[in-house]
């Protein structure tokens, strides 16, 4: 089925409104000329009375005593004259019509000085005055004759109002084309987009409105460009990542294969494969749960949760890892419990996550410090290290997925690019926010803010089960 497109509907309700607009204005018109016509035929026909009873004439049979030019001039304009003597009997006339108004007149009274009447079906304008010799003088005249202007102005107004309908048709099927056309761009552009073009730009040309989509498409292009362009970028750097340990796991795997190593090298080639199948497993971890930290079967188990306690079970851990690399750890945890409802697994898997990336960048001999304290209504989870730390175009896009890897890879150790995306994503998915800073210790300093003691589920970004 072919839907009517938006210029016909347009085309067609200005028309529409054109058409019954010119409906009124006609009926309107022609009531009111009408009337107005009437009007004014009953006025010059009572003067026309005026005149002939002030000459005291008293018509008979033919001309009578009018002089015979006014007569003929009479009936050229169809007024039919009548004298009326005192008896109610028609003494005079010039033409039929007047007697015939009389005759069906009931004359034992004064008859009105204005009135119509109908005689043979069609309707008169009659006008009678009183002479001083006795009786009156009747003046009839049919409408049609009368109002014969008023149809020449009613046949104009017609016309005038037909060309104003077929302007208006006209206007309408040209506004309808001009504000399509850019909706029709704007479609195509759409149709563009969706077969993988991303270079297409509109003109933002119409209506604000029309405008408005323009530019919405163009920057929807803007977007897909650069999103795209940044899973590109994505999938280079992963595959990258995977291709180091696969390569490593798959030359030990050969040897040992081959028979290349034996004896005492192999526990060290079996202890080289695990760290790089580690690696590898957490890479793809990361990648699974940032793909599916969008879908609404992502788990969130929500729990009274106090962050003073957790903070100190993870310290426990890392101090002893900080410890193996030669790193100081230090722990800076709030005097009084911290609670929120939060779900503790992915906290600490954020916690894990930061004291990860510290430990990366952090030199031996530098420290890393956790802490947890309370400000302004909100929990606070930070890990602070004494590493390199961060210019302000670093803090910029720091969360920003691989962007930091992009641009550190060769220059210090890295990781998988996706680490600090998923502390990003998490804390959004608890009902809190991730920000990342400059560190007292002087490197960089990352920390989750969750409000306190509220279901992040009530109004946050969670959905929980």
């Amino acid at each position: 089925m072919t839907r009517p497109t938006l210029a016909s509907r347009i085309a067609l309700v200005t028309t529409a409104v054109a058409t019954v607009a010119v409906l009124i204005a006609g009926l309107v018109s022609y009531g009111l000329v009408r009337d107005a016509a009437d009007a004014e035929a009953q006025r010059a026909l009572g003067r026309q009375a005026d005149v002939i009873a002030g000459t005291q004439l008293a018509p008979r049979p033919g001309v009578g005593k009018l002089p015979a030019r006014v007569g003929v001039l009479l009936l050229r304009q169809g007024i039919s004259v009548a004298r009326v003597n005192p008896q109610g009997k028609v003494s005079g006339e010039v033409g039929p019509l007047a007697r015939q108004v009389v005759a069906g007149a009931d004359t034992s009274g004064e008859l009105p000085r204005s009135f119509r009447t109908r005689v043979g079906g069609e309707t008169v304008l009659v006008e009678t005055r009183s002479l001083d010799t006795g009786g009156a003088i009747v003046l009839a005249q049919p409408r049609s004759q009368a109002t014969g202007l008023a149809g020449q102005v009613l046949r104009r107004t017609a016309l005038a109002l037909l060309a104003g309908l077929a302007v208006a048709a006209l206007a309408g099927v040209l506004l309808a084309r001009r504000l399509a056309r850019p909706l029709q761009r704007a479609a195509r552009a759409a149709h563009d987009l969706a077969s993988g073009r991303r270079d297409v730009r509109l003109v933002a040309a119409g209506p604000a409105e029309v405008a408005e989509v323009a530019e919405s498409l163009n920057r929807l292009a803007g977007a897909l460009q650069y999103s795209e362009s940044r899973q590109r970028e994505f999938l280079l750097s992963v595959s990258h990542e995977l291709r180091t340990p696969l390569t490593a796991v798959k030359g030990f795997a050969e040897s040992l294969a081959d028979g290349v190593t034996t004896g005492a090298d192999v526990p060290q080639v079996g202890a080289t494969m695990l760290a790089e199948a580690a690696r590898l497993e957490r890479l793809v971890a990361d990648l699974l749960d940032l793909a599916r930290l969008g879908a609404q079967d992502f788990r969130i188990d929500l729990a009274d949760v106090d962050l003073r306690a957790l903070v100190a079970d993870a310290a426990t851990v890392w101090s002893a890892r900080c410890r193996s690399e030669g790193v100081v750890f230090t722990v800076d945890l709030s005097p009084v419990p911290v609670c929120v409802v939060t779900d503790p697994t992915r906290v600490r898997q954020i916690v894990d996550g930061l004291a990860e990336n510290a430990l990366r960048v952090t030199p031996a001999g530098r420290p890393i410090a956790l802490g947890v304290r309370a400000d302004a209504g909100e929990g606070v989870v930070e890990v602070r290290d004494g590493g390199p730390g961060l210019t302000d175009d670093d803090l910029a896009v720091a969360f920003d997925r691989s962007v930091l890897y992009e641009r550190y890879r060769g220059v210090r150790r890295v990781g998988t690019g996706v680490g600090l995306a998923l502390v990003h994503a998490l804390s959004m998915r608890l009902g809190g926010r991730a920000t990342a800073g400059r560190a007292a210790e002087g490197g960089a300093c990352f920390a989750v803010r969750i409000p306190l003691g509220t279901d992040p589920s009530q109004g946050g970004q969670v959905s929980g089960r």
